[in-house]
Parts: structure tokens; sequence; C-alpha cells
């Protein structure tokens, strides 16, 4: 019995038997329905992983543990998200939510139950020393042990990583005066149920900190709310 499932047993079962709530919209492998969306949009139409589809096959280093983080092997909630650190405009907001959810898993007792995985597609500035010092300009604790910052190998390894196998389109922009280059870029988060399937994809200003939690709840608990 796979980790969703069971959850979903437990609660289905603290309710007194109450009828399941997996597959909410259809789908087997989610426990979020589908999401709304303008008609006639489905999952396949998007460029990125979407409702009931696999996170990508992908492995990449986290360079503050020295840990390789495979994604679909994660077994617990997660939310994957695509950022650089000297973003001036989507970036410190998208991250600061996703901080505010990390709080609220610290403070609540399950940690341990929720991953953050956030990609960087400028792995030239972002150093395992950057990452560190962003961490702490963010008020991210990292000593809690659910936060991996993830570094792809080199400019084209971010490249064939985010684009092909994310859908995340990104363009660097060089500057004509010769200062710091920037990024335009949408903003894109996915939380990931403990199978590996995409349960929301938020985009741009979709996703917020009270969305994420209550979401978040419902994949941790197999839909049954936690008691």
């Amino acid at each position: 019995m796979d980790r969703r499932t069971y959850l979903g047993t437990l609660s289905a079962t603290a309710l007194g038997g109450a009828a399941g709530c997996l597959g909410v919209g259809g789908n087997p492998n989610t426990t979020l329905g589908e999401p709304d969306r303008p008609e006639g949009v489905t999952s396949e139409a998007l460029a990125y992983p979407a409702w009931g589809e696999r996170v990508p096959d992908v492995t990449l280093p986290d360079p503050l543990t020295d840990e390789r983080i495979d994604l679909r092997e994660v077994d617990r909630p997660t939310f994957v998200s695509f950022f650089y650190s000297n973003c001036m405009s989507v970036c410190p907001r998208l991250v600061s939510a996703l901080r505010e959810v990390q709080i609220h898993s610290v403070e609540n007792g399950y940690a341990d139950e929720v991953g953050f995985y956030p990609i960087t597609f400028d792995p030239q500035r972002d150093t395992a020393s950057t990452l560190r010092e962003y961490a702490d300009r963010m008020n991210v604790d990292l000593s809690a042990g659910n936060w991996h910052f993830l570094r792809p190998d080199g400019r084209e390894r971010a490249k064939t990583v985010l684009e092909e196998e994310f859908g995340f389109v990104f363009k660097r922009d060089e500057p004509d005066d010769g200062g710091k280059y920037m990024f335009t870029h949408i903003g894109l988060v996915l939380l990931v149920n403990a199978d590996g399937y995409v349960e929301r994809a938020y985009r741009d200003r979709e996703g917020t900190e009270g969305r994420y939690i209550a979401d978040l709840e419902r994949v941790r608990s197999g839909g049954g709310g936690l008691l």
C-alpha cells in the first residue's frame, strides 16, 4: 500500500468509516480534485507538469548538504519551485510564501512530513555560500531539515532540466550598461504528493501561503482532514 493511500485509509478509519476521498475528480493518483481551468484546458496541454502528472525523473544536487535528490524518490508531500537569488520581483514573493509554510510546519509539528525543493536556474551565481546567505536573508530555517536548495551542475544542465524536463522557460537578459544580468521568467510552484504525482501547479499569483497550507493539509491527510 503506498503512503498516500495509507494516510487516506487512516483518515477514513478515524472518521468512523466515512467514504474515502481518494481520486477526487476521477484521478486515482491524486488527493485533490481537478483544478478549475478554462474549458478545454487539460494538464497535457500545459508546458509544465500539472494535476495528475508525475514529477519529472530528475536528480539534482543540494550543494549545502552534498546530497543528490531524486525527486521521484521523495516519500513525502513536497513543494518544488524555481528561483534565482538575484531576482527582485517574482522569486522573493514566492520564496517568502513557502517560507511561511515552513514556519507553519515547524510550529505545528509536521516539519518531517513536508519538503521544500527550490531549484535555482542561475547556478553560475547561486553557489553554496550564496544560497546559505540567501536562506539567512529570507529567514529560511535550514536546521528544520526539510528545505533543500537544488542547484543544477552548470548553465547547460539548468537549461536542460528546467526547460526540457519541467517546461519552465526562462530567458537571460544581458544589460546594455554592463550591469548584472537578470532573467525573464514565470512564477511556478508544484505541490507533489508522496507518490510523486502533481496535485497542484500554481502559476504566478495563484499560490499564496494560506492556499499552500490548506492544499498541503488535504494531501497529507489523503483528503480526510488531520485529526
